[in-house]
C-alpha cells in the first residue's frame, strides 16, 4: 500500500477552508439566536398555560395567596356576581370559599378544576385568551367523583417583568344561570 503525499500548500488551505466555514457557520447560528425575539409565541403561550395551571392548582388546593399572585396588583376576577377589584379583595374572596365539609371516618372530600380549548393571541407584551374550564369533584358519602360543573373562562394578560399575569378573567359557569354564558358572539373570536 502506498501512501499518498498532500502537499503541504494543499492541506493548509483545505484546514484554512475548514476554519471558514465553521466560523461562518458558527457566526450564522449565533445571529439567529440573537435575531429571535425575545418572548416568542411557543415561550408565551407556554407561560400563559402554566399561570392558568397554577390558577387551577392554587383554586383546588385553597391557596389564597398562590391565586392571587396569578394576577397583576390591580387584576380584576368577574366570577358571575360582578367584578372583584385588587389583589386583596381577590384574596378575600377565595379565601372565604368553602372548603368540604369533614365526614366521620371517611378522608376529606377534594375537588378539581381542568382546563382544555385552549386559545391564547399574543400582542407584545398583552394577550387575551378563551379556554373550557370543567370540575369534579368526590364531596359525597361515597366520595365517588362526579363530573358537576363547566364553563368557559375570557382572560385579559399582561406580561410585566417577564412574567404573565392576569389583568382580567371572567369566569363563565353553565350550571348557575347568573353565571352563564347569554350569547352573542363566539367568545374564541
Amino acid at each position: 500500500m502506498r501512501k499518498m503525499k498532500v502537499p503541504l500548500a494543499f492541506a493548509a488551505a483545505a484546514a484554512l477552508i475548514t476554519v471558514v466555514v465553521i466560523s461562518m457557520a458558527s457566526s450564522a447560528v449565533s445571529f439567529l439566536a440573537q435575531a429571535r425575539p425575545v418572548g416568542s409565541y411557543a415561550e408565551d403561550r407556554a407561560a400563559i398555560e402554566d399561570l392558568q395551571a397554577r390558577y387551577l392548582f392554587a383554586l383546588d388546593f385553597h391557596d389564597p395567596d398562590l391565586y392571587v399572585s396569578t394576577f397583576t396588583e390591580d387584576g380584576v376576577l368577574d366570577y358571575g356576581s360582578g367584578d372583584v377589584k385588587g389583589r386583596q379583595a381577590i384574596k378575600d374572596v377565595i379565601a372565604r370559599m368553602p372548603k368540604p365539609a369533614p365526614v366521620a371516618g371517611k378522608r376529606a372530600g377534594a375537588a378539581r378544576h381542568n382546563i382544555s380549548n385552549i386559545v391564547i393571541k399574543v400582542d407584545g407584551n398583552k394577550a387575551t385568551g378563551v379556554s373550557y374550564w370543567f370540575h369534579y369533584s368526590n364531596d359525597n358519602p361515597e366520595r365517588r367523583g362526579v363530573f358537576d360543573g363547566f364553563g368557559h373562562y375570557e382572560d385579559e394578560l399582561v406580561k410585566a417583568n417577564g412574567k404573565w399575569l392576569f389583568t382580567k378573567r371572567k369566569i363563565y359557569n353553565e350550571g348557575r344561570d347568573e353565571w352563564a354564558y347569554k350569547g352573542g358572539k363566539n367568545p374564541a373570536w
